[in-house]
């Protein structure tokens, strides 16, 4: 990884910032990272407790030891023509799976991206949501020359207390033979992966890069099948088997790819080909590690004297998981991050509740240093949230047309612009519903009136979030968030049935 220098991020431009962070600390952040060739199989019938490290029976225990961020990297998830079709307006069954499991250890899902059959979903502690900053997605296609998208990589960046961050979820090339395929895979990946973030433009810009995924690295030599599986049973042998690793080969060895990546080589049995339903392998092909999580560490930031790293703390697969032709595999990392470092952004004026069927103004103050962009858009969210998705109503601040769609190939956009077309999300163009005043300290006060029609449940509580849109491929922050306030409808109001599907 390149020592970058530059400073022109958001995260230190601006005078302010620098100044609230005064003298930098560095502390420790979990991050658990997943990868699984799903085999076109649904999570129907099983439990996802074992596969995120969660071993305990209810949220109201100690989770200190559950990480702060999960990354959750699916291959071959069912992509035929009819799922695609749902998924335009239904999440997908994996990931809301994993949703419904983590919000009840306090996690909010904050981007996914799917391309084809390759997934990847990024949740984050509730605590961490507000200073997420510069999120942005990304994808390569390499199978069949680029066009259908059947292999290659997705992934998702962000900037995290004064740290890049970027996630690559990858499916290369198959057979054993096709080494010089995977080669080029990786190659055609690094090559078209850009990023419309300063400072973090490349994949390796990034001060922590962890990438994962059915890499399909088979093994090196003329074993058969039957004399690979045989092999493992030695501790030995198992131990020669993976120095003929092509991953290791070309990583450690020839340096063709994947040369600035870390690994510990892995200590669990291959994870392909197994009979589906079982733990026993498939012999028509040769067992081997397809399946990897690997990462990188930029150890200069924004104090040389006070290095970033990192440390892979646990490195495992998942046996008992059987539903498809490879086992699952887990890691879980260290890292360090600079938890003072703060970016200029909004604060919410407190207000206790929101009178259903009036218009409410919010208030808040923006910092002078905080560059507001055009497609700026305030959210209202059940206080409870497991999504950035999840959000009941909006205002843009400008009151601005809707912004045209990204040219991402996610049709959702997750939450990077709102979709009006949704019950309840909505805007509007008076622009005497959005009031500015500059302040003696240079803060600009901004009151904006959400319309009357804001479709909120009476006795339920929310909260603002705040989200500054660049417009450019869904590049993404949270600039605040404000207290909880309760929704109320006006005494003598009708009641109103409501209806709820599930």
């Amino acid at each position: 990884m390149s020592n970058q220098t530059d400073a022109n991020t958001s995260e230190t431009s601006a005078p302010a910032a620098a100044a609230s962070n005064q003298r930098q600390q560095l502390e420790t952040y979990r991050v658990y990272v997943v990868t699984w060739n799903v085999g076109s199989r649904f999570p129907d019938n099983i439990s996802l407790r074992q596969l995120l490290g969660i071993h305990d029976a209810g949220a109201d225990v100690d989770t200190s030891h559950l990480p702060d961020i999960y990354a959750l990297g699916l291959q071959e998830v069912n992509a035929q023509p009819q799922q695609q079709m749902l998924g335009l307006f239904k999440e997908d069954p994996w990931t809301h799976k994993a949703k419904k499991l983590l919000r009840q250890y306090n996690y909010v899902a904050f981007k996914t991206e799917q391309m084809q059959g390759l997934l990847l979903t990024m949740f984050v502690r509730r605590q961490h949501v507000e200073h997420l900053h510069d999120i942005e997605a990304e994808f390569t296609r390499t199978g069949f020359g680029g066009i259908w998208g059947n292999k290659g990589a997705v992934s998702v960046r962000f900037t995290l207390y004064g740290c890049g961050l970027a996630f690559v979820v990858a499916h290369l090339a198959a057979h054993d033979h096709q080494l010089d395929e995977r080669i080029e895979d990786y190659k055609q990946i690094l090559e078209h992966h850009h990023y419309h973030v300063k400072r973090y433009r490349e994949i390796y810009d990034h001060d922590y890069v962890f990438w994962f995924g059915d890499l399909n690295f088979r093994l090196e030599g003329n074993d058969s099948s039957s004399e690979v599986r045989d092999a493992l049973r030695d501790d030995k042998q198992h131990e020669d088997l993976i120095h003929r690793d092509q991953l290791y080969q070309v990583r450690e060895k020839s340096q063709q790819a994947f040369q600035v990546m870390h690994e510990r080589l892995p200590a669990f049995p291959p994870t392909f080909k197994f009979k589906e339903g079982t733990s026993e392998y498939d012999l028509k092909r040769r067992p081997a590690w397809t399946d990897r999580i690997m990462y990188a560490v930029q150890p200069s930031n924004r104090q040389p004297e006070m290095q970033l790293a990192i440390e892979q703390s646990s490195y495992k697969s998942h046996p008992a998981y059987n539903i498809s032709d490879h086992k699952p595999v887990t890691s879980d990392f260290t890292i360090k991050l600079y938890p003072n470092c703060r970016v200029p952004g909004v604060t919410f004026s407190s207000m206790s509740v929101w009178r259903i069927g009036d218009e409410n103004t919010v208030e808040y103050r923006k910092q002078a240093e905080f560059e507001e962009g055009a497609n700026d858009w305030i959210g209202i969210f059940p206080v409870d949230y497991a999504s950035l998705a999840d959000y009941s109503a909006y205002e843009y601040v400008n009151q601005a047309e809707s912004p045209t769609s990204s040219d991402s190939n996610n049709e959702h956009e997750y939450f990077d612009n709102p979709r009006p077309h949704r019950r309840g999300h909505h805007h509007h163009r008076n622009r005497q519903r959005l009031r500015r005043q500059v302040e003696a300290n240079q803060q600009e006060q901004v009151r904006i009136d959400f319309a009357d029609d804001v479709d909120l449940r009476h006795g339920e509580q929310y909260l603002l979030i705040y989200f500054r849109s660049t417009g450019i491929r869904g590049v993404t922050s949270l600039a605040g968030i404000s207290s909880v306030f309760v929704a109320e409808k006006r005494q003598g109001s009708p009641h109103r049935t409501e209806y709820h599907v599930d």
